[in-house]
């Protein structure tokens, strides 16, 4: 349904990032051994009620000729620490030169993303050659995610596909469609609970951030080495907010504003969609073979006409006899928007969507989804986005707050607020209170934060970046990549990446913020 994007948008696409972070290039690595995998730190401070977390045994296996990979077992209930547990997947990489000054700690954003599959699968593509030889590279699936047990768990298949790529029956806007989208995320909301079970109401930002300090000790550092994209970064900044003592080098691309009100942040993200559509139009029209004519408006009515026209009469696909709907139109539009790169396929997408054929939006839609042409969906990262989502934050969803979102929305994006509209809907039955965040983010107290900024970056709005590196933490340095796309380090230029590491190795202190 279309209400699901503005809740889901903020994710770090796994298939996008894997095909951005190539660019950092890879380097031979030989096969470690066991005698490489670390001791953890002791810390006498911890309360005797945390130690079994802080100092328990990790059982290491080798789960590819590089990486090892175990289980952490940490709190359900950080508020209960002597009550249930639950079991985190975490893997990591020893450094290639054989002699790691420490750990780097990555997450690739979500909420949802495996971490864990990421390092597993793709160990060279995350940071550059020079950092991948002095860190080791580490990474794991946060509470409720994938290959972590329990994990949050909600809809089969078929019913993935009827919330993800079935439009609504009744006409968007309207009281019919209203009561609709809130039969069907109330629906949603009680299946998660029954499926998922008691974890449900533990799968916060918050707790992700205290299991991330057990993680840097049983690594076996007393200072976090961090890096960061989109989601993740407010996993880092919650972090240093919790233990700003602990910070060591932490990098945040892409980054989220903690203190920005739901609404405000789902605002400014289509804001940050549009103008990126906008600029894709633009591209597009200097090419011989664009879609589109005329002015950059006139591209973007053409775009929105294609969705309207969807809504009533999906057009086909050579896809397995599926069609193409308004809201799978709607993610494939907005998916390789994530990515410049992708900007030349998207516009023969639109030109054969234009045509009656829309095999090329579809796929893209399923890359998103991670939904498999057998119908599969290789990861839960939907169900933990939302879950996730309606934990951190929520807009009041009565029907005088809606109308209000709604024309704000509407007022934003001709072309996408449409189907921004109603957004708070996927939320309004969450059955857990939201949690609230520590009183003071500003890390105040910690050493150097880096935080990375793109100024087209469509998913997380360079104004968040600029807030939060000026306004927000006490002690960090803004660094601007001037361009487009989602994120900047690994996929930009060398000016960012030198900038990145000469902070990350060397513990470069700077003075003033950088433009790249």
């Amino acid at each position: 349904m279309q209400g699901i994007l503005a809740k889901r948008l903020a994710a770090l696409l796994i298939a996008l990032a894997a095909g951005a972070l190539t660019l950092a290039g890879c380097a031979p690595t030989s096969a470690p051994s066991l005698s490489q995998t670390p001791a953890p730190t002791v810390d006498n401070s911890i309360s005797a009620e945390l130690k079994p977390f802080y100092e328990q045994s990790l059982d290491w296996r080798k789960c590819s000729a590089v990486v090892f990979c175990t289980n952490v077992t940490v709190p359900l209930d950080w508020n209960n620490p002597t009550g249930s547990t639950i079991r985190l997947a975490l893997d990591f990489k020893p450094a290639t030169s054989g002699k790691a000054i420490g750990s780097l700690i990555y997450n690739p954003g979500g909420p949802g993303a495996s971490g864990y599959d990421f390092l597993l699968e793709s160990p060279d593509y995350i940071g550059s050659d020079l950092i991948r030889s002095k860190f080791n590279m580490v990474s794991f699936d946060p509470r409720g995610v994938q290959h972590s047990k329990p994990k949050v768990s909600c809809l089969s298949a078929p019913e993935m596909d009827q919330l993800l790529y079935d439009d609504s029956k009744t006409k968007i806007g309207s009281p019919e469609y209203v009561a609709e989208q809130r039969a069907i995320w109330s629906d949603f909301t009680k299946k998660c609970q029954k499926n998922t079970g008691e974890l449900l109401e533990f799968v916060d930002s918050v707790s992700v951030a205290k299991d991330l300090d057990v993680i840097r000790a049983l690594m076996g550092d007393s200072k976090i080495n961090y890096l960061g994209y989109s989601y993740g970064t407010l996993i880092g900044e919650l972090y240093a907010s919790l233990f700003p003592e602990k910070v060591g080098r932490m990098v945040l691309d892409g980054a989220i504003d903690p203190t920005a009100p739901d609404e405000e942040a789902n605002l400014a993200q289509l804001v940050g969609f549009d103008k990126a559509l906008r600029a894709f139009v633009a591209q597009c029209l200097k090419a011989s073979d664009c879609p589109f004519k005329g002015t950059i408006d006139d591209g973007m009515s053409s775009i929105s006409s294609l969705l309207l026209a969807l809504e009533s009469k999906p057009i086909e696909t050579s896809l397995d006899g599926r069609k193409l709907s308004a809201s799978a139109a709607l993610t494939g539009l907005i998916y390789p928007l994530y990515d410049e790169t992708a900007w030349p396929t998207l516009a023969t997408a639109l030109k054969d969507a234009l045509k009656g054929d829309g095999t090329q939006l579809l796929d893209f839609a399923d890359a998103y989804n991670e939904r498999t042409p057998e119908g599969k969906y290789l990861s839960n990262s939907t169900e933990v986005n939302i879950a996730v989502n309606c934990l951190d934050s929520r807009s009041p969803s009565d029907a005088k707050s809606l109308a209000k979102q709604n024309a704000l929305v509407l007022k934003a994006s001709p072309t996408l607020g449409r189907y921004w509209q109603d957004g708070a809907l996927g939320c309004a039955d969450w059955p857990y209170p939201v949690v609230k965040k520590p009183a003071n983010i500003s890390a105040k107290g910690s050493d150097q934060i880096l935080v990375v900024g793109t100024t087209g970056d469509p998913a997380t709005p360079y104004s968040q970046a600029v807030n939060l590196a000026h306004h927000v933490l006490a002690n960090a340095r803004l660094l601007t990549y001037v361009g487009e796309g989602h994120t900047a380090y690994g996929r930009s230029n060398s000016c960012v990446e030198k900038a990145v590491d000469d902070y990350l190795l060397r513990k470069v202190v700077i003075t003033e913020d950088i433009r790249c």
